[in-house]
């Protein structure tokens, strides 16, 4: 049997990424969402960007595109923006809210679960079904995947508290003389 060093390392990015307190990198993905409320997960800094809920919804849809593919399902795909980030309302209530952040939790248990029923290594070598990267591409790609939303959320939770939750920005300079009124053009990096 060949081991499974690089599987227990993937296993232990995705957890660290998703929900530990010591991750290298900056605040994990359970982290930045505490505190988020449905009225805040809902906001929008600018009309052509995502809210934390879309956010939430897009990271959840990705695991389990990677459960998918990891049960060899070569047709499951996310092929439209509602598959991607969700239909959701602009006002999200606390159900909505309650209910995203479980479905998060659960596709991240059924992805470490999906991993756990493998005994080594060999499959990261493999082509994920319909595509033409290999599982050890995939995984490593959700572990930077998260990286990248989660930092998008902590920047967006920022904006947001600056803002007062939606609300204008004041119309005066910050300390370093960078003015934020409301003619001020904003990066769509978020």
């Amino acid at each position: 049997m060949v081991p499974n060093d690089e599987l227990i390392r993937i296993i232990d990015l995705l957890n660290t990424t998703y929900e530990s307190e010591e991750a290298w990198h900056g605040p994990s993905v359970v982290e930045a969402l505490r505190g988020v409320t449905p009225d805040l997960a809902g906001k929008r800094i600018t009309p052509n960007t995502h809210s934390i809920a879309e956010l939430v919804f897009h990271m959840t849809s990705w695991r389990i595109f990677c459960v998918k593919k990891m049960q060899g399902d070569s047709v499951f795909d996310i092929t439209t923006p509602e598959k991607n980030f969700g239909a959701l309302p602009e006002k999200i209530d606390d159900f909505e809210w309650e209910a995203l952040e479980m479905e998060l939790s659960l596709s991240q248990e059924e992805l470490i679960n999906e991993l756990d029923k493998r005994d080594d290594d060999e499959f990261l070598e493999d082509i994920v079904p319909g595509r033409d990267y290999t599982y050890y591409d995939m995984l490593h790609g959700i572990v930077n995947h998260d990286m990248y939303h989660t930092g998008q959320i902590v920047i967006l939770k920022k904006v947001l508290a600056f803002k007062g939750a939606g609300t204008e920005f004041a119309d005066d300079e910050d300390e370093f003389g960078t003015s934020y009124g409301s003619s001020h053009e904003q990066d769509d990096y978020y």
